[in-house]
């Protein structure tokens, strides 16, 4: 247990947690609060702000870096000014 770092415990808990909510629900136990209906929306919604973000923050040059790397290639002439 010294030599297990904090990512691989947190994906240990994280997989026995989601084993023990599988065998309660594949007996009948209904251990989260929310409706189908809810998990839906939730899933779509934050669906739609990764996908949004990921659009936005791709090939736009939003950080100092992305700024020097978009000068570099319209140095190169690979995009345009």
């Amino acid at each position: 247990m010294k030599n297990m770092d904090k990512g691989t415990i947190i994906r240990t808990v994280v997989l026995a947690v989601a084993l023990i909510n599988q065998i309660l629900v594949a007996n009948g136990v209904s251990t989260l609060p929310f409706t189908g209906e809810q998990i839906e929306a939730f899933l779509t919604n934050a669906f739609t702000v990764v996908a949004a973000l990921v659009a936005w923050f791709k090939n736009n040059y939003v950080t100092k870096t992305g700024g020097l790397q978009k000068k570099a290639l319209q140095a190169q002439g690979l995009i345009k000014k």
